[in-house]
């Protein structure tokens, strides 16, 4: 098992939590909802799932604007599972990044591009907003750029995206619940969890259609 340090775990999450600390997750340590393996030097050790577990509380606290003490209630009658069934794709990917808005300058070191290939971005739609989720899409962008894929040739995976956002707006309007702290952290974890099962549709609707590239 891929034990971590505390150093590694603060390493690991500090992108998508600038904020945390080895204090902070000594602080969960002692409230009850992290536990650590100890060393025979007395370390602390965390394994993946206690990682999965800190990014999780992190989020409800973040997202969900949830004290320690419901967080605690909430993990208590629903473990940690970053795979639902039937979803070979992690829900935790699937989950909105922190909406700090950045400068243009941070936002393409963030990203490793430069200004012209943001400009296209934005001018084809891709990226919106200065954000965590921007830097993601950029990347991406970035990535494919070297094969002769441009922002324009990406504009119809924003229309793909905002018709999955469409169906699961429209599949989850008959079960909400109300506006309780608790209710919209279950939304939130339906939402990843449908998301998630539709990216594993879309990869497969392109494997079963991609043997035409090898004749």
């Amino acid at each position: 098992m891929n034990m971590r340090p505390i150093g590694a775990v603060v390493t690991e999450l500090s992108g998508e939590f600038p904020d945390i600390s080895v204090s902070k997750i000594r602080y969960l340590e002692q409230r009850g909802l992290v536990r650590a393996q100890r060393t025979a030097g007395g370390q602390r050790r965390y394994s993946p799932e206690d990682v999965a577990l800190i990014r999780r509380i992190l989020r409800m606290q973040r997202d969900d604007y949830l004290p320690l003490e419901v967080i605690a209630e909430d993990l208590q009658q629903r473990p940690v599972a970053d795979e639902p069934t039937g979803a070979s794709i992690a829900p935790s990917r699937l989950r909105r990044a922190r909406e700090r808005e950045m400068t243009a300058d941070e936002f393409c070191e963030r990203a490793g591009i430069d200004a012209v290939l943001l400009d296209g971005l934005r001018g084809h739609g891709l990226v919106d907003r200065l954000t965590e989720d921007g830097v993601a899409i950029a990347r991406a962008a970035a990535a494919l750029a070297p094969y002769g894929v441009e922002p324009r040739h990406l504009r119809p995976f924003r229309s793909s995206a905002d018709r999955d956002v469409a169906l699961v707006e429209q599949a989850l309007a008959p079960r909400r619940s109300g506006t309780a702290s608790r209710d919209i952290a279950v939304r939130r974890d339906e939402i990843a969890t449908l998301l998630a099962l539709l990216l594993d549709l879309h990869v497969a609707l392109v494997r079963a259609r991609s043997t035409t590239l090898e004749t």
